[in-house]
């Protein structure tokens, strides 16, 4: 079946699908991508009361922002297997140095989509006494912790990428897809720098501005229309595609 929709849905620039059924290294990624997300749910308890349900639902759209993100990097990650099928030690411990990120990540994940949709002050109160839940000295750490995250997932990334387009031979690339892999590889390590400028923005702005470091990812879709405007122009001349078809 899985081979049956591949093959449907083949696209002549698209990278062709070399494993259709999940390899055990991704078995086990699926139990901590889930476990992860068990990390950031909303609250592990029933609510007793409609007034802890209310607090509790406030956090639903920190929840789906984590949520959204986890899901990103297990569908890249997931894209990758399907498209090489690569079991080798690098790979297998690239992929370890992944998961770890992203259970690392999860706490301070949340924490900071926690901040950003907040809909209540952002105190809490220990022994009758009103505390701020971040300070803005504390601020550039928080968006470096987050920086270091989304850095390090990418240039992993970008190592499996270029460990597939170093296998060429071995998987049988052709040409084109031998080029989107490049391309993509690229992509991965493009978007892992906009993370260290942001780290870097993040210490190099005012106390009490570093927070607006953030904006410097709205430069992950821009980077996409144009790399891939590039990229897929190149691919046109060179091997008379219409598009560069990458996920």
């Amino acid at each position: 079946m899985r081979v049956k929709a591949a093959n449907h849905t083949k696209n002549k620039s698209a990278i062709k699908w070399r494993c259709h059924e999940p390899l055990r290294l991704e078995t086990f990624s699926d139990a901590v991508f889930a476990f992860a997300v068990t990390l950031i749910i909303v609250s592990l308890e029933v609510p007793k009361s409609f007034n802890e349900l209310f607090e509790t639902m406030k956090g639903t759209v920190s929840f789906a922002a984590c949520f959204a993100t986890l899901f990103l990097i297990w569908n890249s990650q997931n894209l990758f297997f399907r498209r090489y099928g690569l079991n080798d030690a690098w790979t297998v411990a690239l992929n370890g140095m992944l998961l770890f990120v992203v259970l690392v990540f999860a706490y301070p994940l949340k924490f900071l989509f926690g901040l950003l949709f907040s809909f209540s002050d952002q105190t809490y109160i220990i022994n009758g006494q009103v505390h701020s839940v971040i300070s803005d000295i504390q601020i550039p750490t928080l968006m470096s912790t987050y920086g270091a995250g989304y850095t390090v997932i990418y240039l992993l990334f970008y190592l499996m990428y270029a460990n597939a387009g170093n296998r060429a031979d071995e998987l049988k690339l052709n040409a084109t897809e031998l080029y989107e892999t490049q391309t993509i590889a690229y992509l991965n390590l493009i978007c892992a720098c906009i993370g260290i400028t942001a780290i870097l923005l993040a210490w190099l702005l005012p106390i009490g501005y570093s927070g607006l470091s953030g904006f410097f990812y709205f430069m992950i879709p821009i980077t996409y229309f144009f790399w891939l405007g590039y990229r897929g122009k190149k691919a046109k001349k060179k091997f008379g595609l219409n598009e560069l078809q990458v996920s």
